[in-house]
């Protein structure tokens, strides 16, 4: 023994953050790019309805399915970057005079925010293999028509993901405790 600490540990732990890092990133990248191609489809509609009287068909099956599939891809990043909508001015005082007590009600709120995802999860898992068993569908047949499982599946990668971002959140917060109350990135 040379009496050297174990750092594999720390080496691990951080590449997978980075790969966890670089997940929701590309999770968000992946709405970013889905945005703006439902926003040139949108004006390619408009437009073809407007010159030619000849509107595409499908536009709102697509668009209704695609809000879902965009809000479930980017959330994750929301979380981690703190844009998630909350009230946080209190709790930004809390944090700021007792920073243990801010850490703690941080932790609550993220693993909260775990439990919460995981509920949505669990309930999301059951529908996403019907939709995929039965063959389910939005649209008129005939005219158009979209399988509803691809954004089950969206839904369902995007509330475990943001689960995960919790937890993470979460164990910053009660190394903070557990320190000298310090949030580390």
């Amino acid at each position: 023994m040379t009496g050297r600490p174990n750092t594999s540990g720390v080496i691990i732990g951080k590449t997978l953050a980075r790969y966890f890092s670089t997940l929701v990133a590309g999770m968000n990248s992946v709405g970013t790019g889905w945005i703006f191609a439902l926003m040139v489809l949108i004006n390619v509609d408009v437009f073809s309805r407007f010159i030619f009287n000849f509107p595409i068909q499908g536009v709102a099956e697509v668009v209704e399915l695609s809000i879902v599939g965009i809000v479930f891809l980017q959330i994750s990043d929301a979380v981690r970057a703190g844009r998630l909508t909350r009230s946080d001015g209190l709790y930004g005082m809390i944090l700021e005079r007792r920073p243990k007590l801010g850490h703690f009600l941080g932790a609550v709120f993220d693993l909260s925010g775990t439990f919460f995802f995981v509920a949505i999860l669990l309930g999301a898992i059951p529908r996403l293999i019907e939709a995929y068993e039965r063959g389910y569908f939005a649209g008129n047949e005939g005219l158009f028509v979209v399988p509803v499982w691809p954004i089950r599946l969206i839904l369902v990668a995007g509330c475990l993901v943001v689960a995960l971002q919790f937890v993470v959140l979460a164990w910053r917060h009660v190394i903070a405790l557990q320190t000298d109350g310090s949030l580390r990135k």
